[in-house]
């Protein structure tokens, strides 16, 4: 797994690439971390178009990611989420931390609120 990352209007995009499972997990979680921790009021959005599957410790990561964000007053939201991973997130039963929206302009505009 890979990611990249770029800034928009003050938003970290993140745009994971691969399976987030096993050993990508930490490395989703060394990337995303910092990124939380470096500013003061953390907006994230996550790109899950190139993600192919993500195993319950990746969605560990990522309620870690959300929790990290909501003590600094934080976001962390998400776009292009394929049905595997809605599926996990449905089951659950931790769909409302996320926000979702249907495209980054969307997301970006809502999040530089």
């Amino acid at each position: 797994m890979t990611t990249q990352i770029r800034q928009h209007k003050g938003i970290s995009i993140l745009e994971p690439s691969g399976k987030i499972v096993g050993h990508s997990v930490t490395e989703l979680r060394e990337t995303i971390l910092p990124q939380i921790e470096s500013t003061e009021v953390p907006r994230i959005l996550i790109n899950f178009k190139n993600v192919s599957m993500i195993d319950s410790s990746g969605l560990g990561t990522l309620m870690e990611a959300h929790a990290a964000a909501t003590r600094k007053d934080g976001r962390v939201a998400a776009i292009n989420v394929g049905r595997h991973i809605k599926n996990l997130i449905v089951l659950s039963r931790v769909v409302n931390m996320f926000e979702h929206f249907d495209d980054e302009d969307a997301a970006v505009m809502a999040l530089s609120a």
